[in-house]
């Protein structure tokens, strides 16, 4: 499985009960946070996410509503007793802020929290499962995006099949990675008569903050689900580009050329109270776009 909860969609200022950017990733057994904006902490028991289960926080950059609250999530987890390691990728001068305000607070992690500085574009996790892709994205200050791709699966196994061809169960698992039987009496059983494909692999882009830049395309390019932000209206276009953030076509359109089966936009501006706009103008590029909602789980 694979869904995104939204636990912040504003920008820079919380206005009307918007909260700045976070938001956790489903992939199967593991929790993903993105973002860790003033107020996760509190946003996350509102919607009951298990912080126990986060192994990997994920900050794009460092304008405050992206990362403000971290130090007092990771604190928090102290306090409640987490011995489990962490990761964190990060531009590499976090690392310096959150070992200070460690050592004037005199506070010690309880648990190992592992630093993983953002450099350079490419695969930054890999388990057996699941992958995770490092991508910038051009904005004001050194920004990332992050990529997260289920691998593919082994076939399925069709049991009553295979006993039917008189496959022993020790071969089970190599049935599962696309193997051939064969018989002593050299007779083949084919795999495709004992088993079906794999449901197709899940894949989740997160833009981060940017301007309007194709360059992106080929790296989101068929996701089924795509977080791109839209500070703006389309009116605002000028002010979206001096401040290197996208307006609501812009990021429609970065869907619509890279083909992907869903888009969603947020991280608003406070200077909009209601959000009706921002879903009509999107949708008039780009149809099969949702307005990323606090709270919700966006199941891919």
């Amino acid at each position: 499985m694979l869904a995104v909860t939204i636990l912040g969609n504003n920008s820079a200022l919380p206005a009307f009960d918007r909260h700045p950017t976070a938001q956790v990733v489903t992939l199967d057994d593991h929790l993903f946070l993105i973002d860790c904006g003033e107020g996760t902490q509190m946003q996350m028991a509102k919607y009951r996410i298990r912080r126990s289960r986060i192994q990997h926080i994920f900050i794009s950059h460092l304008h405050g509503d992206h990362y403000f609250g971290l130090i007092g999530l990771i604190t928090s987890m102290g306090l409640l007793g987490r011995e489990h390691d962490m990761h964190l990728y990060a531009p590499a001068p976090l690392k310096e802020m959150i070992d200070l305000q460690l050592k004037v607070a005199d506070t010690s992690l309880p648990f190992t929290l592992h630093f993983h500085p953002l450099t350079d574009e490419g695969i930054i996790v890999k388990e057996e499962k699941f992958c995770v892709r490092s991508f910038k994205v051009y904005h004001r200050i050194p920004c990332w995006g992050f990529r997260f791709e289920q691998v593919k699966a082994p076939r399925r196994l069709l049991p009553e099949k295979a006993i039917e061809f008189g496959i022993p169960a020790a071969f089970f698992d190599r049935l599962k990675w696309g193997e051939n039987y064969t018989h002593k009496d050299g007779k083949v059983i084919l795999n495709e008569w004992v088993t079906t494909e794999a449901p197709k692999p899940k894949s989740y882009a997160y833009s981060a903050d940017t301007i309007y830049d194709e360059d992106l395309v080929d790296i989101v390019k068929h996701v089924d689900l795509l977080y791109h932000e839209a500070t703006y209206l389309k009116d605002a276009a000028e002010r979206a580009a001096s401040r290197h953030h996208s307006t609501t076509v812009q990021a429609a359109a970065i869907a619509a050329l890279g083909r992907v089966k869903k888009l969603l936009i947020g991280h608003f501006s406070s200077k909009y109270e209601t959000l009706d706009g921002f879903l009509a103008e999107a949708k008039e590029v780009f149809d099969n776009t949702e307005l990323a909602i606090e709270g919700v789980c966006y199941r891919v």
